[in-house]
Parts: structure tokens; sequence; C-alpha cells
């Protein structure tokens, strides 16, 4: 399902049903959520395009081009998330992400209501940070 607002489409990403009526979050805003619980954590430079070749982009991006670093796909019951991140140079890889799975899952629960059924993590590249 999709809808147009300001001249972009929106598709629907999670459709929570209240007893008011509806409530509808794009795959955006869940992205805007996934992307800022990751870039929270230590170790994390920023998130990545998931088609950098594509996008041209081999720069971290900023918070309103979150949604060109996560992919979100419904399920049956909640969502499975993509994150495309780029990690500092000298820590853990595997901690990291452990720990943005972690933040991911808990942000999109208690934020949005939205179960999390899978949050994958893909690692585009490693960064030198500068002191």
């Amino acid at each position: 399902m999709a809808y147009l607002a300001k001249g972009r489409i929106f598709n629907m990403a999670v459709k929570i049903k209240t007893q008011f009526g509806t409530i509808d979050i794009t795959n955006e805003v869940i992205a805007t959520v996934v992307g800022g619980a990751a870039t929270d954590i230590y170790g994390i430079v920023g998130m990545a395009s998931k088609n950098q070749i594509r996008d041209n982009l081999n720069d971290i991006l900023k918070k309103e081009n979150y949604s060109r670093g996560v992919v979100v796909k419904q399920e049956e019951n909640g969502v499975a998330v993509d994150v495309f991140i780029i990690v500092s140079y000298g820590t853990k890889i595997s901690e990291v992400c452990r720990n943005v799975q972690e933040k991911v899952k808990y942000n999109l629960e208690t934020m949005l209501g939205v179960s999390a059924n899978a949050v994958n993590v893909y690692v585009q590249g490693v960064r030198v940070m500068k002191d």
C-alpha cells in the first residue's frame, strides 16, 4: 500500500489499529528511528547508503537521508530491518553490531510499538576517526 504526500510516494510499513482508529507508520519514520538508534552506539561513525554505487554516495548519511541506509520489510508480526553502517577503526566490529541490533530493536518497540523480528547489520566500511 502506498500514498502520495508532498509530491513523494510513501510505502506503508506498519498499520496499528486502536479503539480510536488506525495509525499508519511509514518506512521513512521507521528508518529515522533505526538510524538514530544506530548512530548513538559507540563505535559507529555513521550510516551508509545501501546502494553506494547507484546513489554515488561514499559519504556518511545525514539524518534526513537515513532511509537510504535502512531497508524495512514488513512481516506478519512486525518488521525486519537491514541497517547499513560505517564503523570506527579499532573497535570490535561484532560487539558494535550486536549493540546496534539490541538498541534498534529496543527503540522500535518502545518508540513506535513495532516488533522487530530481525535486525540485520551490514558493515559498509571502516573509518579512522581523528582525535
